[in-house]
């Protein structure tokens, strides 16, 4: 397989499955170097790589250059001159390379576990507003390609082997529309484990209750349980499993985004807009 071959599987793999990982394009050149215009590297966040850029000293500081745009969700170019090693420059070729390096974007993704009537109109409605979705339900006939077609993946395992199954990382947003406490249980500690951007669990205040009185009898701080979203979603007196999934996926847009769920009606004067307008 030739390098760009694999660098371009490699992205389309990053894609799909929602990983984390950068990208070094170089994108200037000027005298003797190792690589063109063009030439692109995967960095993974343990630093192993596909592609190259031009080995040696110099790729060793791409390589953490990436790692850092991948922590901090920001690109940047840098610049090498690669004339003299005993001088601190990172190779002997002579010339001078720029490369810009960024995060590789993906969909976020929803991880909605429970495949009773809330969460197929939930997983529908997330594929349908561009998240990544994953469905996971324990029960074979709540989890596939004909219940819920054209998804990202389906995983029927327990609730509370979610976490050991699948990457759940700072882009992934969990809505548990689970069938009980016995279940939360031993759902929600182990998505406590996880960085998750979200973590919401359907049910009332008192279910929400219980299940936390129960916790915490096994250890688990207050604290902790304060990441989760219960009851989830955002007050809509909603009643159908539809209306509950717009609730609950608004809530978790609202995250995503960093908005505040506050009514956008404009309550200044027509006036005012109108003349700076003119």
């Amino acid at each position: 397989m030739s390098e760009q071959i694999a660098v371009t599987e490699t992205l389309l793999r990053i894609q799909k499955e929602g990983l984390q990982a950068a990208l070094a394009t170089v994108i200037s050149v000027k005298g003797s170097v190792p690589r063109h215009v063009g030439s692109k590297m995967i960095i993974w966040p343990d630093g192993a790589i596909v592609g190259t850029v031009g080995g040696g000293q110099m790729e060793s500081r791409v390589i953490q250059d990436g790692i850092q745009a991948i922590h901090t969700g920001e690109s940047t170019i840098v610049e090498y001159t690669l004339n003299d090693i005993g001088a601190g420059d990172p190779g002997i070729c002579g010339g001078t390379i720029q490369l810009f390096i960024e995060p590789i974007v993906t969909a976020p993704t929803l991880l909605v576990i429970g495949g009773g009537h809330v969460g197929k109109a939930l997983a529908e409605l997330g594929k349908w507003a561009g998240f990544r979705v994953i469905l996971s339900d324990d029960r074979p006939e709540f989890c596939n390609d004909t219940y819920v077609a054209g998804l990202d993946g389906y995983l029927v395992v327990p609730p509370g082997e979610v976490a050991s199954h699948i990457i759940i990382d700072a882009n992934t947003y969990i809505a548990a529309v689970t069938r009980g406490l016995p279940v939360d249980e031993k759902l929600i500690p182990s998505l406590l484990e996880t960085p998750a951007a979200y973590i919401g669990l359907i049910g009332s205040r008192r279910r929400w209750a219980l299940t936390v009185k129960a916790l915490e009898e096994k250890g688990i701080s207050r604290e902790s349980l304060d990441r989760v979203h219960a009851p989830l979603g955002l007050e809509l007196n909603a009643e159908t499993p539809q209306e509950i999934a717009v609730s609950i996926l608004a809530e978790i847009i609202m995250i995503y985004r960093g908005g505040d769920g506050k009514p956008m009606k404009w309550m200044g004067k027509i006036e005012d807009v109108v003349s700076n307008d003119s």
